[in-house]
């Protein structure tokens, strides 16, 4: 049996890392190469890195950038941002990158996650499904970094995916990203019932209760951060950080 995974998640925007508070005002946490090496000394199950302007500026994550972390680290890792054909997806697992998340260009043109899917396998395809409450308390799932709307039935969103071809999931709240105020789990559990590859929590953790909750209450299959990795205190000053080994094991104690 898989140990539960816990994930940094990274945010790219231009040459540097930013974090903010439901998609909205991002400030500058440091060079992306600084932390990775942080992340990789500290031998983290896996690392998430997103170019979020990627899409918005017709780009692709930048390949160097892909092929410095393949070459000096050793932890497995994903890209995302800007992935909106299968030959840009090639480049960036040439690159050494192990998957390919894809957000907006998933629900905008699904039928390239069961290209990419036959191209490199599902195992490479990693589907981030972006949901936030709209005013009547309902779960819409979103895109374009929160600005559109593309449907109110998350469990069908994910079942489509998984159809065709999304190896995993990851289910992030808008509304509880980077408040560290903990995971909404209802969100996380429906989804990890509704389909039957592994789902990635993503979106308020703040302790490392939390990312318990997400594994056992949430029943999802692995736990990702952002803030709770690269903020450290009430003043939220940047400290990389990840938990201790004795500390993951209590987190994975079923």
């Amino acid at each position: 049996m898989l140990l539960p995974r816990i994930i940094p998640v990274l945010l790219l925007r231009g040459k540097g890392l930013c974090k903010g508070v439901r998609f909205k005002n991002h400030v500058y946490v440091g060079d992306p190469m600084n932390a990775v090496h942080i992340f990789d000394a500290k031998e983290v199950d896996e690392l998430l890195i997103l170019d979020i302007e990627a899409s918005k500026q017709g780009r692709t994550p930048p390949l160097d950038l892909v092929t410095r972390v393949a070459d000096q680290c050793l932890m497995p890792f994903g890209v995302g941002g800007g992935v909106v054909s299968v030959p840009v997806a090639r480049d960036l697992l040439s690159a050494g990158a192990e998957k390919i998340c894809l957000n907006t260009a998933a629900l905008e043109q699904p039928d390239l996650v069961s290209r990419l899917a036959e191209s490199f396998g599902s195992q490479s395809v990693l589907v981030c499904l972006d949901v936030k409450k709209s005013w009547t308390g309902r779960s819409v799932v979103v895109s374009r970094r929160g600005s559109h709307k593309v449907a109110t039935d998350v469990e069908a969103v994910a079942r489509d995916m998984v159809a065709r071809g999304a190896g995993e999931l990851i289910v992030q709240s808008v509304d509880r990203d980077g408040t560290m105020e903990g995971y909404d789990l209802d969100l996380t559990r429906t989804v990890s019932r509704a389909v039957d590859v592994p789902v990635i929590a993503l979106g308020g953790a703040g302790t490392n209760a939390h990312l318990r909750q997400a594994l056992v209450e949430g029943e999802a299959s692995a736990a990702a951060a952002g803030s709770m990795f690269v903020f450290h205190g009430p003043r939220r000053a940047v400290l990389i950080t990840y938990p201790e080994k004795a500390e993951l094991e209590r987190v994975r104690r079923k």
